[in-house]
């Protein structure tokens, strides 16, 4: 009985906390590219009694809210890991109803036609289905004057940095250059300039949900100077007052950037 009191005490005052939690934001200090770690699917199915596709559809269903409250605050950039290249490796009883759940999922962001979606991640490891449905909606947004959302499937940082260096070397081999000139050529603005998220602002801040304190090989060159923020809600049970601590966090740090 104590327990169920304190539950409707909660859903009574969460949302007048809320509303104080985003009126004291300060305004001049807020992210303009979020980078999210939707981590937990898994044990949050566990602890629900339910199988593990379960508990990527919840997953997969808690995702538009969160776009909704970065728009809310201005954020410009949001990147959603959403599978990563060792997930690859599971087994297909998992992978294929993971890989069709994050592809609804993407298809239903893009038919809504309120974001710009962008896939990023080592596609030519995808199946030619799920690859091909990432880039229709990729196609389908690219005129869509909303917030950028970096879809991650089949991302790892390692393999991005390494994709990046290959591509910087072919396109030195295409203009005709010296290996001593392309090696010349290679530095951190050159690198930055062939990565998946090229053109875009490094992350502010990085959130990752479950509990979970390590990155993971998540945007491994582009976090260098981004805050972190790790959630003990799994990803499935992240809430908007979640989101507004982990915002609260993040411009209440003082950012030095080496200085």
């Amino acid at each position: 009985m104590a327990r169920s009191w304190k539950s409707v005490a909660r859903r009574a005052l969460y949302p007048a906390y809320e509303a104080r939690l985003a009126r004291r934001l300060d305004t001049a200090r807020l992210p303009a590219h979020i980078g999210v770690m939707l981590d937990g699917n898994r044990r949050w199915a566990r602890a629900v009694g339910a199988d593990t596709a379960h508990g990527h559809r919840a997953g997969a269903a808690n995702i538009e809210p969160l776009l909704g409250w970065c728009e809310e605050i201005g954020v410009e950039v949001v990147t959603l890991w959403l599978l990563s290249t060792d997930n690859l490796n599971r087994a297909a009883s998992e992978l294929e109803p993971l890989l069709e759940i994050i592809s609804d999922a993407v298809d239903s962001l893009a038919d809504q036609r309120r974001w710009r979606l962008h896939p990023v991640g080592a596609l030519d490891l995808l199946p030619t289905a799920t690859r091909e449905r990432l880039k229709a909606a990729e196609a389908a947004t690219a005129d869509v004057d909303g917030l950028l959302v970096n879809v991650a499937v089949g991302y790892g940082g390692r393999r991005e940095i390494a994709d990046a260096v290959r591509s910087l070397i072919l396109e030195g081999k295409d203009r005709g250059l010296s290996v001593e000139e392309i090696a010349a050529g290679v530095d951190v603005d050159a690198i930055s300039a062939h990565l998946y998220t090229r053109g875009q602002p490094d992350p502010d801040l990085v959130i990752r949900t479950s509990g979970e304190q390590r990155l993971g090989g998540f945007l491994l060159w582009q976090s260098a100077a981004s805050e972190f923020y790790f959630c003990e809600a799994l990803w499935p049970d992240f809430r908007r007052v979640d989101f507004l601590r982990a915002v609260r966090a993040y411009a209440q740090r003082e950012r030095r950037h080496g200085r």
